[in-house]
């Protein structure tokens, strides 16, 4: 399998716009170019994933099982190309001390020979013991060449490249100069998110053109087309669950609501429910649905807009009061409370939750979380397992005020902030909201679990009104 994993010295070194062009170029190329990136992130996903024409998937050490990584891996990559894999942070950062969640140890596992870029401002000489020292560290890692970046110009370049020569056996696959084109603006989460970003196919179209122009795109291909190939095996996965009546799930789409795994949705279809997109800005009626996913995202940036749509806010609250089954994260959290307040803003959003959000300076939540599942959880009937550790994410500026006190929680928060540092997870009627971004996995097939309530949602209402 031609593969490559991009990582870093560092965070910040310019990897993920480098990886942006790097797959815009190979796609340009006429290759069907398969992004994967590492970690929980939503940001970088959305980026690299209009920069190849396809969706990008996330590899994530803490919900995944490494043999599950694989054949996610093996498996949105048998009809492509190429796959570019890009790491988080530097190649040896990482939560453990033995390094098994690092970047490196996903090159190894993956068998991807690594490209290592380096912020080389300021750097002449000192380049050589870097990566002497990268290669030294673990030689199980194939590092086969690096791309400087930052460069101030073609003689800083050429000391580079004879310094780089003379001491390492490292190639060189590029020399990306310093360039305010390959800036992206960020906000409090990373970048700002494409599906925001009105010149986002343009501003790839800007980092392609200079990528392709300073990097050795047939070089950097060889180097993919010589990996070694994945792994073989295959996980042992529970069988699907395929729904016995026709459902539609309504999924909010627009500029303020775009964090969802693609793999995640495709969890959703694999049972045979078809999902509805419901743009909360523009759309003025709420589809007929049989439950309602409400993904992350940036509602604070859209507060005017939200507020304005009155028409859909007002639908939503009295479908979910009677009874419509709902999931929302984060963002959908934040959608569904009463009032929605940043910095001198304030909107009025749905009101289902009788709470006010406010956003803060500083992360109320951030990082790994681990849950465990109450006995109110709505999903209970359908809980895999007892006593499941639940493994997910959290980072999120907002929080909750004015909660009441005898609000129903479907999570005990082990690991994480939540919603009140010990909780997480509001239950009302059908609808359960928090914080936690869950990933679908073998270990926490949460999809499958969702459209199954839906469905017995769905049964009771037919089995009621039949009856009345």
């Amino acid at each position: 399998m031609s593969h490559f994993l991009i990582s870093a010295a560092h965070k910040s070194s310019g990897k993920t716009t480098l990886s942006i062009g790097l797959c815009a170029a190979l796609a340009e190329t006429g290759a069907i170019v398969q992004p994967f990136k590492k970690g929980p992130d939503y940001i970088d996903p959305m980026w690299l994933s209009k920069a190849a024409n396809r969706p990008c998937h996330n590899l994530d050490f803490y919900t995944m099982q490494q043999r599950e990584i694989i054949d996610t891996v093996s498996h949105y990559s048998k009809d492509a190309d190429i796959s570019v894999i890009e790491g988080n942070k530097g190649l040896y950062d990482g939560l453990d001390l033995d390094g098994s969640n690092s970047n490196a140890a996903l090159a190894s596992l993956l068998k991807a020979p690594v490209i290592l870029v380096l912020d080389a401002r300021g750097m002449t000489r000192g380049i050589a013991p870097l990566i002497l020292g990268y290669q030294a560290f673990d030689k199980d890692i194939n590092i086969a060449g690096v791309i400087l970046n930052q460069l101030g110009g073609s003689r800083h370049e050429q000391k580079l490249h004879s310094v780089i020569e003379h001491y390492t056996d490292v190639k060189v696959i590029g020399s990306v100069y310093k360039n305010p084109a390959l800036s992206i603006d960020e906000r409090h989460l990373g970048l700002m998110p494409s599906n925001e970003d009105d010149s986002a196919d343009l501003k790839i179209q800007q980092i392609r053109d200079i990528v392709k122009d300073q990097v050795d795109l047939n070089l950097l291909r060889n180097i993919a087309n010589n990996a070694s190939d994945l792994p073989a095996g295959k996980l042992q996965k529970r069988e699907t669950i395929r729904i016995s009546t026709p459902l539609k799930i309504g999924i909010v789409e627009n500029d303020a609501f775009g964090f969802y795994y693609p793999d995640d949705l495709d969890a959703i279809r694999a049972t045979g429910a078809e999902l509805i997109s419901i743009d909360t800005i523009r759309d003025t009626s709420l589809p007929e649905i049989d439950g309602l996913f409400i993904g992350g995202g940036f509602p604070e940036t859209r507060i005017k807009e939200l507020q304005q749509n009155s028409q859909m806010r007002s639908q939503i609250k009295q479908a979910l009061e009677n009874g419509l089954p709902c999931y929302a994260e984060c963002g959908g959290l934040m959608y569904l409370s009463r009032n929605l307040q940043w910095q001198d803003q304030s909107g009025e959003m749905v009101g289902f939750i009788p709470a006010d959000c406010v956003m803060h300076k500083a992360p109320q939540g951030r990082g790994y979380i681990q849950l465990e599942e109450t006995q109110l959880h709505p999903w209970g009937t359908f809980k895999p397992l007892p006593d499941t550790i639940i493994a997910g994410h959290e980072f999120h500026y907002s929080a909750l005020e004015n909660l009441p006190t005898d609000v129903k929680f479907a999570y005990q928060v082990k690991r994480g902030a939540g919603i009140n540092g010990k909780a997480d997870g509001i239950v009302i009627s059908n609808t359960l909201a928090s914080y936690a971004h869950l990933r679908d996995t073998t270990a926490n097939h949460w999809a499958q679990r969702f459209i199954q309530f839906v469905q017995q949602c769905k049964l009771n209402r037919k089995y009621k009104h039949e009856h009345d």
